[in-house]
């Protein structure tokens, strides 16, 4: 990431001719939010004088003390290409303050950024994540609803003319580079109409604001094509969902620590370490990487997506699967988030439980290198082969039960969190479906 100063922004903003700066940060859901301001109000925002209503937002505080100050960070500026250059609109995230100064500690940023002090506190510079975030591409009917009417039929890899994406793809592509993406692949996903753009790893930090950034660019330009964009992970039955797989790294004294050349499969024993606490604390962690009831009908066999605890180097069935390039390269690849969550949260509990398997010395399990998919059930109990939680209320007890995701998350956020999903379970939970009308209308 760029590292760019106050002064920095200052001179971009009048070189560029920018008129308009939106000044974004999220909720404790991982939206994208924004308070909008024009350049004459560029100065006070930078000094950290802008101050809105943290009651209005999901997760921050109550009305009796809603005060709350956005700092920006300069590093963020980049400028909307799909904007007129003329009176160009800029953005900055920000950092979310208290009245006196203090970081505000429901701010997803400020969670990720205290995960990361722990790491450095151990001695680690940098995390670095490559993200692999997928979604879908849908028509909207005539009033501009979205559907989930597929607008192709075509499937992994496939070209134009089947792809009729392509062409949205394209600029979507085209419009993150020109912010500063280093895009490593795009293509058609496994499912009609479903798509991913990789982007160049980076530090966790950069990542979170990025992920960010690219799902409000893809419903941005897909919109622009007269599509609706979703990162819904399971919109359609039958078919794939989508996951965004997190791919993971440590950095000390400027060297990948999970590389090891003297060990077999050159794996350190510092990454068998952090995988042995991402599985132990895997169930818990989902609350948070999947973190919806949609994204339990993802998580099923069958679909390619993860179900069980456990790890390879070869093959794809388990939930954590080593990528075979090692060197600077090598990294652990967790596959059950989804691109719902709330990358700074999600980001921030897989540190803790990785650090923590590092500071316990956790060694997971032997690798299963067989497909888990095809095992029985007494087959994965012989191995001890868990399971992900099967739906969210499982998820959040598990949350609730791990002292140390929630102090990873803090008691504000995790309260929060937890409040508002057993709240969305529960509306999720007393909803007549219309599968129960087309199984049980004309039976009983």
């Amino acid at each position: 990431m760029s590292k760019l100063t106050n002064d920095d922004v200052r001179s971009l903003a009048n070189d560029l001719g920018v008129k308009f700066i939106r000044l974004q940060f999220t909720d404790i859901f991982g939206v994208l939010k924004n308070v909008s301001i024009t350049v004459e109000q560029l100065e006070k925002a930078l000094a950290g004088e802008l101050m809105f209503d943290g009651s209005s937002i999901d997760g921050f505080v109550r009305i009796e003390e809603s005060d709350m100050y956005l700092r920006p960070d300069p590093s963020t500026f980049v400028i909307f290409p799909w904007k007129p250059r003329d009176g160009a609109v800029a953005r900055l995230i920000c950092d979310i303050y208290n009245p006196d100064g203090t970081p505000f500690e429901g701010d997803p940023r400020f969670v990720l950024r205290r995960s990361l002090q722990e790491a450095e506190s151990m001695g680690y510079s940098t995390m670095n994540v490559g993200p692999e975030a997928e979604f879908f591409l849908f028509h909207v009917d005539t009033e501009g609803r979205p559907t989930t009417v597929t607008h192709d039929r075509a499937g992994y890899f496939d070209l134009t003319p089947v792809d009729l994406g392509e062409n949205a793809r394209r600029d979507m592509v085209l419009a993150l580079e020109s912010m500063g993406f280093e895009i490593e692949a795009s293509h058609h996903e496994v499912a009609p109409g479903q798509h991913e753009i990789d982007f160049k790893y980076s530090d966790a930090l950069d990542i979170a604001d990025k992920i960010v950034t690219f799902r409000f660019v893809v419903r941005t330009i897909a919109q622009r094509h007269g599509l609706h964009a979703t990162f819904m992970p399971k919109p359609i039955f039958g078919i794939a969902g989508s996951g965004m797989h997190l791919n993971q790294s440590l950095m000390k004294d400027g060297k990948n620590i999970f590389f090891d050349p003297n060990l077999p499969n050159q794996m350190s024993e510092d990454s068998m370490y952090y995988i042995g606490g991402l599985l132990k604390y895997a169930r818990a962690i989902a609350a948070i990487t999947n973190p919806n009831v949609n994204s339990y009908k993802r998580l099923v066999s069958g679909y390619e997506a993860p179900v069980y605890i456990a790890w390879s180097s070869r093959n794809r069935s388990p939930l954590i699967r080593v990528p075979a390039k090692r060197g600077l390269s090598t990294r652990i690849e967790l596959r059950s988030p989804d691109p719902s969550c709330n990358p700074y949260l999600a980001l921030a509990v897989c540190l803790r439980a990785g650090l923590d398997g590092i500071k316990n010395k956790t060694m997971p399990p032997p690798a299963c290198d067989r497909n888990i998919y095809d095992m029985t059930d007494a087959e994965r109990s012989e191995l001890g082969i868990g399971n992900l939680p099967e739906n969210l209320y499982a998820a959040l007890l598990e949350l609730q039960r791990s002292e140390l995701m929630q102090d990873a998350l803090g008691k504000h956020v995790c309260q929060r969190f937890i409040d508002a999903k057993l709240i969305e379970w529960d509306r999720y939970r007393i909803q007549v479906h219309p599968w129960e009308i087309e199984e049980y209308l004309t039976k009983f």
